[in-house]
């Protein structure tokens, strides 16, 4: 399930990812990205780097890092994306 609310300039989308699936990863030049995660656990990958993640934590990813999450567990992760809403991906 995606769910979109925009402002004038950001864009918060919410995510849940089923267990074993990863998103597709991406980058954007020029902008930054706050990533939230509200339920479940998994792995977010960053770069050439990665970690794990769980409800609670929240991930800034700078300006044109590659990004992707991963979910690695047998329940649902849920988080939430907050973004400026000039670019598109």
């Amino acid at each position: 399930m995606l769910e979109e609310k925009q402002l004038k300039k950001l864009i918060t989308s919410t995510t849940e990812l089923n267990p074993s699936f990863s998103t597709s990863g991406h980058s954007h030049s020029g902008q930054e990205e706050v990533y939230i995660f509200r339920q479940g656990q998994g792995e977010m990958e960053v770069n050439d780097k990665r970690f794990k993640v769980k409800a609670g934590d929240i991930i800034f990813i700078e300006d044109g890092d590659f990004h992707r999450v991963h979910n690695t567990s047998d329940q649902m992760i849920e988080f939430v994306c907050v973004f400026d809403g000039v670019r598109s991906h």
